[in-house]
């Protein structure tokens, strides 16, 4: 289907709003951080930046998504349920950058606030069929959408939050996976999913010139989880209703990265016996810099690897006969540079628990690291 003139110009207009509102609202949030204590004190090393950062700038990105999509969208029960789901999502966001609060509660309205995107209608009500040989192309879920749509919503809330490890690279990967929504999305003629994305987009936009390394503000749980929400949210109404073979990848590849790190993070700890929310410094971004990248050359990498899946994503939505191939290639680029990362970090490893590596120790002294790390309300050891 082609894609249509207003609609693109609707979706511009969104992403246009959003930006201006999130930067020139951003100063303010900033201001406001400081004044009632949202303040990232580096306090352990997960955290390596060497004097107090502000928080919460996630109320910035808040600010023009809403008034972006309220502007140009009709608030629908499915929108309005998001809408308020990702209210409590920001309310716990900016409740725990300033007083850090315990895992346990930032579960419970985690879950609260995925039930009420999905008590509006927001379900994943049917999965493709990955049984080529069945001649059912999809399933129907049933009862079974319920539980499956919130932990869907719960996981990919945290799973944004888990990499928002470095100055600008959760904004910046979201605004990757928000893109690639939009393109999709005017692909296959969703005008609502495409104006929300564009709006998530243009936030995101207007936020990071504040991310970027050296950053002049953090996001913190306010705007990494509120990302997450809202990305899992529209990905339900934009990706899991089309039931093909394909479509039931595209969310996946959309969001592969944040989804692989936290995967690997709970195998990881896990494994030594610790607690899937015991937080550490093992995480992808923090494997680049012990590799020996700069904060700068480590989220180039990771923007590179989510736009490459991203890529994968929309060429799945789109029809040729060389789709199949870009995606393989596309995939054993990213997968490559995955590995590479990993077993050089390894190597890393172990010529250090073995005899004494001849290099000197990397100095990260002048690294600055945010410190939204969390999963699943991972504990926050800093001072706030």
């Amino acid at each position: 289907m082609p894609i249509q003139l207003p609609v693109v110009g609707t979706a511009a207009a969104a992403l246009f709003v959003a930006a201006v509102v999130a930067l020139i609202s951003t100063p303010v949030v900033r201001s406001l951080a400081f004044r009632i204590g949202a303040v990232d004190v580096p306090k352990d090393g997960r955290r390596m930046h060497d004097h107090p950062i502000p928080r919460m700038g996630g109320l910035a990105i808040f600010f023009g998504f809403v008034l972006s999509v309220l502007v140009f969208l009709p608030l629908t029960p499915q929108l309005r349920s998001m809408l308020l789901g990702a209210v409590v999502i920001v309310i716990l966001g900016i409740f725990d950058d300033i007083y850090a609060l315990s895992a346990k509660l930032k579960f419970a309205v985690q879950i609260f606030a995925a039930l009420l995107a999905v008590m509006g209608g927001n379900r994943i009500m049917m999965l493709s069929n990955i049984n080529i040989f069945s001649s059912e192309p999809y399933w129907e879920l049933g009862w079974l959408s319920y539980p499956i749509t919130i932990f869907w919503i719960v996981g990919i809330t945290n799973a944004v939050n888990l990499i928002d490890g470095l100055d600008g690279l959760a904004c910046g990967v979201s605004t990757i996976s928000s893109m690639t929504l939009l393109v999709i999305a005017l692909n296959v003629s969703e005008p609502d999913v495409a104006v929300l994305t564009a709006a998530l987009a243009g936030a995101c936009i207007g936020f990071l010139p504040y991310n970027l390394n050296p950053a002049k503000i953090f996001m913190g749980d306010t705007g990494s989880t509120f990302l997450g929400f809202v990305l899992a949210t529209v990905s339900i109404q934009g990706l899991f209703k089309f039931y093909t073979i394909f479509s039931f990848a595209v969310p996946f590849l959309m969001l592969a990265l944040p989804i692989f790190d936290t995967c690997f993070a709970i195998l990881r700890r896990v494994s030594k016996g610790q607690s899937p929310m015991a937080p550490d410094r093992g995480h992808i971004h923090h494997r680049l810099i012990d590799m020996g990248f700069s904060q700068k050359q480590a989220v180039a990498v990771l923007y590179v690897i989510s736009a490459i899946l991203g890529l994968s994503a929309v060429v799945l939505t789109t029809n040729g006969t060389v789709r199949a191939m870009l995606f393989l290639v596309a995939l054993c680029v990213a997968g490559g540079m995955a590995g590479m990362i990993f077993l050089n970090h390894n190597n890393n490893n172990n010529n250090g628990s073995g005899k004494k590596s001849s290099s000197p120790p990397l100095d990260h002294s002048k690294t600055q690291i945010a410190g939204n790390d969390n999963f699943f309300g991972e504990e926050d050891r800093s001072e706030k």
